[in-house]
Order: structure tokens, then C-alpha cells, then sequence
């Protein structure tokens, strides 16, 4: 089948406009449909920057199912890549008539482990609530049969629970374990490997590329192309999964593990119970002496607090002292084995962050309340990205509606070590010029005052009212977004809508159902939210989104790019932001019959040069400083409105 051929089969004479209700046939889609086809074909990379409403999935979806090539689509969330499965593969299969077998494969965090689950029965719980979850986990175990996590939605993600049900690939048995005929992943896998489209999400497809750290890579290697959507994702992935690391959990989790493996076997508890109970210790006193420090920074601060380096000096011994002990016992079963394994593992990862210093990694810290991670990243990315995609000899079809910057895809590029890339912009079909209007309030104050979100919350109440709320809010830091919530509390007629005052997905169900709701939200936000219709019509941007610039791997990133002689606020900094900012304008118009205002409050877009940069960058709509033309806006739509 020709690329023209592929084309078609998403024209006005083609079987999507003759069986799907409400098709209807973009050029700009036939044409991503065509060249995906012609990459696929030739095992060519190529960069395709699909503005909102161009119908990319089904753009890409079309010419994987008719390559006959084995073919990887990865996506963002792992509610994406259900959405993908559940919904929008199953329907391009009906049309197409399609025989291609697809399968679904998530990393393995996300599957039941029946080994660890009958482990966990054995010891009980002495938390009613947990003993309870695990009671319900045991029931949905006998009839499940994926075992995939998303099924049992009345357990909430976050539950210690699921640790305690699930495998990781350091604790794995592989072959050895008893339950290895009807493991969950072994069938994920297995289903993948027979599978012609295989559906991922972009943490499996890192881990397994990069590191192979989840066990499937014999499988992944193997395609013949590799679709990734939401790619504007992949440079932030990328950092994670080539990074060396050690976390807290990591360490207290093995501890337990190695435990739990000393039942049966006569004088192991006896031997292991001190060193486990000193690694637990320690890693708590470790953590406890991180309190007076920032929530993250550089490895450098650790060395000079005397306490925390002592500590790490004193988990190092003791961890490798358990590493030994392991080793003395692992030949008398093989989940002792598994955790000397694990112990060896993280030992040596320890030693390693703690003692190299290199010129090509950044050695840094983050803490959360109950925990610490350790890690080495390193600060060029393009190098093991282009190793990882030469490795597999497939085609590489990155899409997103943000890749570019005011058209330009070499940061994009560049980041993934992309030479001379292929590239498509395509523009969305939307009517920007009278669905939108971007206000751009006067009189706000430089961001850095400290009363700057006071002032925008001001700007913003005649904006609201004239929209009557429907509006999203969106802050680049959660102290802005909560000060934001503390100044509208009372003073508006609206339901508030705050991030953090209960799970993501149910406020967005519950803004949509409101009609009139106001919702404040910060990072997770920007991207990933859809809201079509009147319930949405003004998104409010308060600052341009600059990464913090306490990031310590940004910082030595921006000062190797210095000694390189670029300019990192421009070679990096605004680039990132512009992406950053295109994903938060996104939000606004999602379909044909929407309209609403985009809010752009800060005064750095006209006052400094790189804002031209920044508008250039998001949709083609009207601009206005005048808060009558926002008003009129609203009337206008009111009226048109039957």
C-alpha cells in the first residue's frame, strides 16, 4: 500500500468518513498519515509537530496497522496508553477490518505478583484498612485476567498496599518462582511478543531501552518502528532513566524482603535480623539529619553536614556487611538469593554515587517526608538517546502539538541528539482568529514582587466575571497557586476547584459537572487535560513557566552549555519554557465550537525581547490589553449562544 493509498483511507471517499459519526476529513491529517507511512517504511526518524484537533492518533494509528511492520506506539500517562488501547485502537481496527494483533504492556509496578500477594496473605496486616485492601486484592486475584492494577479502581494508587502485591525487577524470582506459569507479566509479555502493535507508555519504554530494568527487553528491541506521542516528554524521561540511583525505599524495602525470605530456612532470622534492623536504622537517622537541608540540591551539601556523611559512610559498610551475609545464605533458596542479588545492586550503586566524581554527571539529592533518593545524571542526553535509537535500526516518529519553538525543532533535536532530522508542522484546524483572544493584562508588576499574585488575582476577577468562572488557573509554583486559592475563597460567586484538595481525576469531573467552576492547578495541569465544551473559557497562565532555578541538574546543565560557549538562558531556558507554555495554552480550545480568552499575565512578554519568542509560539489568535475587548468577547458569544 502507497503512502497516497494510506492517505485515503482518512479521506472524504475513505471508510473513516463512511463509519465513524461525526468524521471529518482534514487534509493535515492525510498528509501526518502519509509521511508516518513513508518513515515507518524507509526506518527513517522524523519530528511531526500536529497542532490540537489534526487527529494525530488516528494519523499515526492508520499507517502502523497497514505497514504489516511490527510496530512500538508509546504515550505519555498510563491513561493515555489505555485510552489508546481501550478506545482508539479497537475503533481503527472496526474500520480498517484489520487481522493485526495488538497487545498492551505496562511496566511491571502495575501487574499483581501472585507470589508476593500469597506472601503478604501469610504475614497478615495488623491496619484494618490494609487488611482489608489486601483482602479485596485476594478476591479480584481469582477472577483478573490480566492482573493489571487499573482494574481495581476501588483501591486508591497510592496505597502501601500495592508495594506489597507487586513486583519490582530487583525482587523478582524469574523462572524459579512457583507462581512463574501463571505470572501476569510473563502473559503481558508473551502477548507482546505475538503482538504486531504493541502499546506502551514512556517510563516502560525508557526503562527498557536505557536500562532494561523491567525485564522485557528482548521484546522492545525488536520493532521495526517506534511511535512516540506527547514526545515533547521524552528529554525530562530521559534524565530519570539514565540517571544512577539509590533510593530510601529501595534500601528499607530490601531490608524487609530479605526478612520475609528467612522464613523456612532454619538460623536465617537469627543471622540477619541485626544487620536488617542497623540498615533500617540508619537510613531513618540519614533522613532525620536531611531536615535542616533543602527538599533538593546538590550532592555537595550532604558531604558538608558531618551528619548526614557520617551516616552514608555508616550505610555503606552496613549495607555491604548485609550484602555478605546474603551471600553466605543465598544458596538455600532462591528468593535469599534474589536479595543478595538486590543488596549486590545497590551497594555498589551506593559506593558509586557516593565516591566518582565525573565531569559528565551530576551528583545530586531530593527529599520527600518520609524518604531521600541519591542519583548521578548525566548532563548530556543526546549521546545515549542516539546509541539507544541505532541500537534497534527502526524508525522513529516523534509527535506532539509541542515540539517546535515559533517553528523551529533544533532544541527538540538537538536534546535527543537528532542530526538532520526530518520534520512536518501542521497546523491546527481550528478557526483561532474567532474562537480565541488572548488578553494580555497592563499594569501587573515584575513577577519577583512579592505581592505579584495578589495584583494578578485582582486582574483576574473581572475576567471571571465576565466569563461567569469557567475558568482554568494555572500557576508555575504551588505557593502562588495557594495564595491564588486563599485571596478567591469567599470573594467569588463560583465553586474552587484546588489542586491538591483531592485526586486529579476527580476534580476535573467535578469541574466539568460544575458548569461554572474555577479550578487552580500547577504542574500536572499544563498537560494532559481536556476539557471540550462551555465549561471551559478562559485558562489564566500567571508566569511565563521557567524551570526553578534550584534544580541542581539544570544548574550544571545551563553552566556546561556556558563553557560550550551557548547562551543557556536562550539556548535553554526560554526553549523549555515556550514548550512548557504552548502545553498550558493547549488547554483552551479543544474542539471546533469552542471560544474562549487565553490570560497571559506576565508583563514580560512586552517588556522583554525573548516574549516575542513566547508569542510567536502559541496559537495564531488576537492579542488585546483591553479588558472591554474581553467583556465584548464574552457578550458576543453569549449572544450567539441559543
Amino acid at each position: 500500500m502507497t503512502d497516497h493509498d494510506v492517505a485515503a483511507l482518512l479521506g472524504a471517499e475513505g471508510p473513516f468518513a463512511r463509519e465513524v459519526p461525526g468524521f471529518a476529513p482534514r487534509e493535515a491529517q492525510q498528509r501526518m498519515a502519509a509521511i508516518v507511512a513513508e518513515a515507518i517504511e524507509e526506518r527513517d526518524a522524523l519530528i511531526a509537530e500536529a497542532g490540537t484537533g489534526t487527529g494525530k492518533t488516528f494519523a499515526y494509528l492508520v499507517p502502523a496497522l497497514m505497514s504489516g511492520r511490527k510496530v512500538v506506539v508509546s504515550t505519555g500517562t498510563k491513561a493515555l496508553q489505555d485510552q489508546l488501547f481501550f478506545r482508539d485502537l479497537p475503533r481503527v481496527h472496526s474500520v480498517l477490518g484489520s487481522r493485526v494483533k495488538s497487545s498492551l504492556l505496562k511496566g511491571r509496578a502495575n501487574y499483581l505478583c501472585l507470589y508476593r500477594l500469597d506472601q503478604s496473605v501469610r504475614e497478615g496486616h495488623h491496619d484494618r484498612v490494609l487488611a482489608s485492601q489486601l483482602a479485596t486484592i485476594r478476591a479480584w486475584s481469582a477472577r483478573t485476567r490480566r492482573g493489571d492494577r487499573m482494574e481495581l479502581a476501588d483501591i486508591p494508587e497510592d496505597s502501601p498496599v500495592w508495594p506489597r502485591v507487586t513486583s519490582t525487577p530487583e525482587n523478582c524470582l524469574g523462572t524459579e518462582c512457583a507462581f512463574f506459569d501463571d505470572c501476569h507479566v510473563v502473559k503481558a509479555r508473551r502477548e507482546a511478543m505475538e503482538a504486531d502493535i504493541v502499546v506502551v507508555n514512556h517510563h516502560l519504554l525508557m526503562a527498557d531501552l536505557a536500562l532494561k530494568q523491567e525485564g522485557f527487553g528482548e521484546i522492545l528491541p525488536h520493532a521495526d518502528a517506534f511511535i512516540l506521542d506527547e514526545a515533547h516528554q521524552i528529554p525530562e524521561l530521559a534524565g530519570q532513566f539514565f540517571s544512577q540511583s539509590v533510593s530510601a525505599r529501595q534500601i528499607t524495602d530490601l531490608a524487609s524482603d530479605a526478612l520475609a525470605e528467612c522464613q523456612g530456612v532454619t538460623g536465617a532470622m537469627g543471622l540477619l535480623l541485626e544487620p536488617v534492623e542497623a540498615v533500617q536504622a540508619i537510613v531513618k537517622r540519614v533522613r532525620l539529619a536531611m531536615d535542616v537541608l533543602p527538599a533538593k540540591g546538590a550532592f555537595g551539601e550532604l558531604e558538608r553536614n558531618d551528619a548526614v556523611h557520617d551516616g552514608l559512610t555508616e550505610l555503606r559498610d552496613v549495607l555491604a556487611a548485609l550484602s555478605d551475609l546474603l551471600g553466605a545464605q543465598a544458596e538455600r533458596s532462591r528468593g535469599l538469593a534474589s536479595a543478595f542479588e538486590r543488596a549486590q545492586m545497590l551497594s555498589l550503586r551506593l559506593d558509586r554515587i557516593v565516591e566518582e566524581h565525573s565531569d559528565a554527571d551530576v551528583r545530586w539529592y531530593e527529599t520527600w517526608p518520609r524518604g531521600f533518593a541519591l542519583h548521578a545524571t548525566p548532563l548530556d542526553l543526546a549521546s545515549p538517546l542516539r546509541a539507544m535509537r541505532m541500537s534497534t535500526d527502526a524508525a522513529w516518529i516523534h509527535t506532539s502539538a509541542t515540539l517546535s519553538i515559533a517553528g523551529d525543532f533544533q532544541h527538540f533535536a538537538r536534546q535527543l541528539g537528532l542530526e538532520d532530522p526530518r520534520t512536518l508542522s501542521l497546523e491546527s484546524p481550528f478557526d483561532y482568529a474567532r474562537q480565541a483572544l488572548a488578553y494580555l493584562p497592563q499594569g501587573l508588576p515584575d513577577p519577583a514582587a512579592r505581592d505579584y499574585t495578589d495584583q494578578v488575582v485582582d486582574a483576574l476577577l473581572p475576567v471571571l466575571e465576565a466569563s461567569n468562572g469557567r475558568a482554568f488557573l494555572l500557576f508555575t509554583s504551588h505557593r502562588a497557586l495557594r495564595r491564588a486559592a486563599e485571596l478567591l475563597e469567599g470573594r467569588v460567586p463560583w465553586p474552587l476547584f484546588v489542586q491538591g484538595s483531592a485526586p486529579r481525576h476527580r476534580l476535573l469531573e467535578e469541574f466539568r459537572a460544575s458548569g461554572h467552576g474555577v479550578l487552580l492547578g500547577a504542574a500536572s495541569f499544563w498537560e494532559g487535560v481536556d476539557v471540550a465544551g462551555e465549561a471551559l473559557s478562559v485558562v489564566v497562565i500567571d508566569k511565563l513557566p521557567f524551570a526553578t532555578p534550584d534544580d541542581p541538574v539544570l544548574q550544571a546543565r545551563l553552566e556546561a552549555l556556558e563553557y560550550a560557549g551557548i547562551n543557556p538562558f536562550m539556548g535553554w531556558q526560554v526553549p523549555t519554557a515556550v514548550i512548557a507554555l504552548k502545553q498550558g495554552a493547549g488547554r483552551l480550545i479543544r474542539d471546533v465550537h469552542d471560544r474562549g480568552v487565553l490570560v497571559l499575565c506576565d508583563p514580560r512578554l512586552t517588556t522583554k525581547g525573548y516574549g516575542k519568542l513566547f508569542l510567536a509560539s502559541v496559537p495564531p489568535m488576537p492579542r488585546t490589553r483591553s479588558l472591554d475587548d474581553v467583556k465584548a468577547f464574552f457578550t458576543a458569544v453569549d449572544t450567539a449562544t441559543p
